[in-house]
């Protein structure tokens, strides 16, 4: 993978699936950490369209909730409690003493840890579904292969959602 323009890895245009795959969720991945670049604790903190509170350190911290149920708890079968509590916020809800780079250092660990836990595991190889989940599925294990595409798409969802923050906060566009 090289650089783009602006530092983000380029996914690879010709490559096997599973560098596709990784080359794209990486892109992503670094795109979030660009939107959320150089603001305030005042501006991750501000929702642009109300009545949704959706804020950029919510994302953040969504993210790394994300991070940790597709590999942690899905993939490896692990018992990982949520990291913003257990009340259905999804990682959105925000408080005084957790800003950004606390969110950003909760996100990086969940990111590694799920790096490792993917580096050795085949596209092929399951995780175990939620029953909430595998009824909402329609199955009770899903595939490293379908984790990563759903990941690019939580990824790319809610870097679209950043980019209408991001703008609403200070005009920058087109990261």
């Amino acid at each position: 993978m090289g650089p783009t323009l602006d530092g983000r890895p380029l996914p690879p245009p010709h490559a096997d699936e599973r560098a596709m795959l990784e080359g794209w969720l990486e892109f992503h991945r670094a795109t979030l950490v660009q939107k959320v670049a150089g603001l305030d604790d005042q501006q991750v903190r501000l929702a642009a369209v109300p009545p949704s509170t959706m804020t950029l350190l919510g994302l953040v911290q969504h993210l790394a909730e994300v991070e940790r149920t597709w590999y942690q708890r899905v993939l490896a079968g692990r018992e990982a409690p949520p990291l913003y509590g257990a009340d259905g916020e999804g990682g959105y809800a925000l408080t005084p003493e957790r800003g950004m780079p606390e969110a950003l250092a909760d996100w990086r660990a969940e990111v590694e840890q799920g790096r490792e836990l993917a580096a050795g595991a085949s596209l092929e190889d399951t995780g175990r579904l939620s029953e909430r989940a595998a009824a909402v599925f329609g199955s009770e294990t899903v595939s490293l292969r379908w984790i990563l595409v759903h990941l690019i798409e939580e990824y790319a969802r809610h870097n679209g959602h950043a980019d209408l923050l991001r703008e609403s906060i200070d005009g920058l566009t087109g990261v």
